[in-house]
């Protein structure tokens, strides 16, 4: 399969400003980029298929150039919803040192960054050499500046579109850079830099876009209620990005293995044969899961994350570092507790039982087990220092209700 129709089989290819991409695509050779303004310190699953399409087309023989937005970054693109909320210099320069670092340790691209030429821009040169290409009624119609006429649209954020065309045509000056690959959102914006070098170099340049990847119901992926789940291993770890793609819905799970990972096509069909007859063991949530998970933190990560899944599935925690209960248990309920606090009261401190006689109760019935033990005794006292790390006491109700108990220091 040819590398533009390995794109479109996967779901990767949306607009395009002209059909001679597929021939330069399938021919290789050509220096393309994408960019990111520096809103975070790390990239997140919102970001990686285009990465990951810029990492096929380099496969492919063409040249990727990233494009960090240290200028963009300072003013924001129009968001449907508003103005974006500036960021402070000190963030900035953190985010562009993190996303650097992040891309060129995962993908190996080139880094630039357009603060490195906009900075010398003088407003007269900007307006007289680039603001002069642009029609007023052609930035109107774009979608983006028309969705925010209505509730109004400052001159900082319509600027944008400019200041992006103008990173195209300074990139193909400096670079011969020829094409931009961005998601849908973007369309405006990176078509106003083919039309700009086309103007004044009398050059055609290319682009296109993919469809931005959404769940079933139209969100973004990667996101929940405003959390994105992070590239970063600090930010989000591999347990808990292993989870998110062990859980991701059923209708969506082979589209994402097309656009999240590099199993070919057969390898891919065979997963959805099994995906349809036996969708309850997994088969392509596990693949999608091992490989986003394997790419972005390595084997050990991918084997750390497997390690405790299943040792919480079991409930044998006994012998877990007190940095894997953590990690694994982020998201259970936690609570403080004194040194010596009895069983029965902690249990109802930490929301496991509505009462005392409630907790005596599912104690005798074996129910409950402490830092992965049963527990029998009523009037046990959980101890600091028997606790994982002399931090943390782990209470289970039943298989799958759990409860971090943190100690006072």
């Amino acid at each position: 399969m040819k590398l533009f129709d390995e794109l479109k089989w996967r779901g990767l290819v949306k607009d395009m400003t002209s059909p001679e991409i597929e021939d330069k695509i399938n021919e290789g050779g050509l220096t393309f980029y994408i960019g990111t303004d520096p809103t975070g310190d790390s990239l997140h699953l919102g970001h990686l298929s285009s990465f990951l399409i810029a990492k096929r087309l380099k496969d492919g023989g063409h040249h990727p150039i990233l494009l960090i937005g240290g200028a963009t970054g300072r003013i924001g693109d129009p968001k449907p919803s508003g103005e974006r909320q500036m960021l402070d210099l000190e963030t900035l320069n953190h985010n562009i040192e993190g996303l650097t670092n992040q891309v060129e340790r995962l993908f190996g691209f080139e880094v630039v960054n357009n603060y490195d030429w906009i900075k010398d821009l003088s407003l007269l040169d900007f307006l007289r050499d680039t603001g002069k290409y642009f029609n007023i009624n052609y930035m109107l119609d774009k979608d983006i500046i028309r969705r925010r006429l209505e509730t109004g649209i400052t001159f900082t954020e319509f600027s944008y579109m400019l200041l992006q065309a103008y990173d195209f045509y300074h990139l193909y000056k400096t670079h011969n850079c020829r094409m931009q690959v961005a998601g849908s959102d973007q369309w405006g914006n990176i078509t106003a830099g083919v039309d700009l070098i086309r103007k004044k170099e009398g050059v055609e340049a290319y682009a296109f876009t993919m469809p931005l990847v959404t769940d079933k119901a139209g969100n973004k992926f990667g996101k929940s209620e405003g959390n994105a789940m992070w590239l970063d291993s600090d930010k989000t770890s591999p347990y808990a990005m292993y989870q998110f793609l062990l859980n991701v819905e059923d209708e969506k799970v082979i589209d994402y293995l097309k656009i999240f990972t590099f199993l070919t096509k057969e390898e891919i069909e065979a997963l959805e044969i099994l995906h349809k007859e036996h969708p309850e063991h997994r088969d392509a949530h596990k693949a999608l899961a091992k490989e986003i998970v394997t790419f972005l933190h390595g084997e050990s990560g991918y084997a750390k994350a497997i390690k405790i899944t299943e040792t919480l599935f079991s409930g044998d925690i006994k012998d877990m570092q007190v940095e894997d209960i953590k990690t694994g248990l982020l998201d259970a309920p936690h609570v403080t507790i004194e040194d010596a606090t009895n069983i029965c009261d902690a249990l109802v401190m930490a929301g496991a039982c509505k009462s005392k006689r409630e907790a005596r109760d599912l104690i005798k019935a074996n129910s409950i087990a402490l830092n992965g033990v049963k527990i029998s005794d009523f009037n046990l006292a959980i101890k600091k220092e028997e606790a994982f790390g002399r931090e943390v006491a782990v209470l289970r109700r039943g298989k799958k209700n759990w409860y971090v108990l943190q100690f006072l220091k």
